[in-house]
């Protein structure tokens, strides 16, 4: 909780340093890259940072919990706090790095603000990053510890499986035969690889599916898009992985998992390569014998671009009440629907429970439409791939 001194220069300043964040966190890491460039070669997303994404993300929760703060002073915005720690604690992010963060994100507010940054105002900002800083680490620490500590393990490609043109499954087994640890349907790996230019790029991998209880299995979409550029993991993934090839995997991580007794209806929406967690999830249901409603929906391009529909379809006909609804921009079959998503003619039971992956847009219309429906905000439940800005506010 901030103090009261610090909550009132907080308030008063926010207004001014929201409007800055966009050119603050610009400054703050071409600063940060500058002094440690290990970390854009070897930590941070190039992609993110070539697309600004990665600044957005960052200016947006660092508003939000400043907001948070203000607006809920008797607690902490612990649904933000989960999803971040996840992802640091999924790359190895230190404790150590935060006081680096710190010492170059203050930098770029002093640049940016000039002698708006008062002694006082610098300690109010001061206190509200350390409150976000040392809750991060707390979950961190935790969360790696539940996990044996965060390390890097070698994994074996056993095999790779062509999912579409643009898709494929990898099914992995430890290099060291060593024992796999179990996941939550709907967690994610971390994976690293060297590139070209030596690089050592991070990226996270949905699990989609458990083929074996000494495998892990990821779903890779190479991110090809017009006036951007090519996602550099995913398409040396595509491009050099084979089997025989060897991977850098981290234990799972995420907070998208199940929380629903057998009885709990649920809703499985997902939109393009946000199948992945969503097939894990139903095989996860199939298994476990749920007994309540299940309501498939999946929006595609068309089906020849519908990753692991066959999956998709299979572990949903296993539930003993699942309806599945597809829709498909083009060539869509009978039995399914052309165009976009769209919830108003499908039925939902009381009390469903609903968790969401695609891209923004079609989460956002999805959720709009629940909420609709009176489906509580608070049992609807998502997966962002990339930095969120949906959480952030900022898209």
């Amino acid at each position: 909780m901030l103090s009261e001194q610090s909550a009132a220069t907080v308030r008063a300043t926010l207004p001014a340093v929201g409007a800055a964040l966009g050119t603050i966190t610009e400054r703050f890491y071409a600063g940060l890259f500058a002094a440690h460039p290990e970390l854009l070669r070897d930590l941070f997303n190039r992609g993110n940072q070539a697309s600004g994404t990665q600044r957005q993300a960052l200016a947006g929760s660092v508003a939000a919990f400043a907001t948070h703060l203000l607006d809920h002073p008797e607690q902490r915005p612990d649904a933000m706090l989960q999803r971040i720690a996840h992802k640091h604690a999924s790359l190895g992010v230190t404790p150590e790095q935060y006081g680096i963060v710190h010492e170059h994100l203050f930098a770029a507010i002093a640049e940016v603000l000039g002698d708006a940054v008062t002694p006082e105002v610098a300690a109010a900002w001061d206190e509200v990053y350390w409150l976000m800083a040392n809750a991060l680490i707390a979950v961190e620490r935790r969360l790696r510890e539940e996990r044996g500590g965060h390390s890097w393990r070698s994994w074996e490609v056993v095999e790779r499986i062509p999912e579409t043109a643009d898709v494929a499954t990898f099914r992995l087994r430890p290099a060291d035969g060593g024992v796999v640890r179990d996941f939550l349907a709907g967690q994610y790996v971390s994976v690293r690889v060297t590139l070209a230019d030596g690089a050592r790029q991070i990226r996270q991998y949905s699990l989609s599916g458990a083929p074996g209880p000494d495998l892990r299995q990821i779903s890779v979409k190479r991110v090809r898009e017009p006036g951007a550029p090519d996602g550099e993991v995913s398409n040396h993934l595509h491009a050099r992985v084979r089997t025989g090839d060897v991977l850098e995997l981290s234990e799972p991580y995420g907070d998208l998992v199940l929380d629903a007794g057998p009885d709990t209806p649920l809703l499985l929406a997902s939109a393009g390569i946000g199948v992945t967690p969503m097939t894990a999830m139903l095989a996860h249901l199939a298994d476990s014998g749920h007994r309540a409603p299940v309501t498939v929906v999946h929006a595609d391009r068309s089906p020849a671009t519908h990753a692991l529909r066959a999956d998709h379809e299979a572990w949903a006909a296993k539930l003993p009440d699942a309806a599945v609804h597809l829709w498909y921009e083009q060539d869509a079959p009978a039995g399914t629907r052309t165009g976009l998503a769209d919830l108003t003619g499908v039925a939902l039971a009381p009390g469903t429970r609903a968790y969401l992956c695609g891209p923004l847009p079609f989460m956002r219309a999805v959720r709009s439409q629940l909420i609709a429906k009176g489906v509580a905000p608070a049992g609807i439940h998502y997966e962002v791939f990339g930095p969120d800005l949906w959480l952030a506010g900022q898209a």
